[in-house]
């Protein structure tokens, strides 16, 4: 028997994501869409004399496990370098083409239902990926 693709996990971190929010400054901004699933996130992001994530807002249209993917990356973002991130991403894509190792970053390892579909993979690098972009242009 096939294992559910959404779980409570899931849908529980996808109802958790917290909408836009307001920005003290605003260092930096992307927009990014994946065209696998067309989704897409808007990321702005403020960070502190050292180049970390001191604060983030996140405009999300996507399913269930691009939403929890956001929602994994806004509770674990802050204090996080660009070079942190950019890692972090490396090894989320790692791991879903069928590597070993979990990322380090906290919770992911609830995303595991979509390892198998990689209709979804898009949709849960996304943020990440928009992270990244945002911290770059800043």
């Amino acid at each position: 028997m096939n294992a559910p693709l959404y779980t409570t996990e899931i849908l529980r971190l996808a109802a958790s994501l917290n909408g836009p929010v307001q920005l003290d400054r605003e260092d930096g901004r992307a927009e990014l869409r994946s065209p696998t699933c067309g989704s897409r996130v808007t990321t702005a992001v403020m960070l502190d004399g050292e180049g970390k994530v001191a604060a983030l807002s996140q405009s999300v249209h996507a399913c269930a496990f691009g939403q929890a993917s956001s929602a994994l990356l806004q509770q674990g973002a802050v204090g996080c370098d660009a070079p942190q991130v950019e890692a972090a991403l490396a090894q989320l894509e790692s791991w879903l083409g069928g590597g070993e190792a979990v990322p380090r970053w906290p919770g992911v390892a609830a995303l595991a239902p979509a390892r198998s579909r990689k209709s979804r993979h898009g949709a849960i690098l996304l943020p990440f990926r928009t992270l990244l972009a945002a911290m770059q242009s800043a």
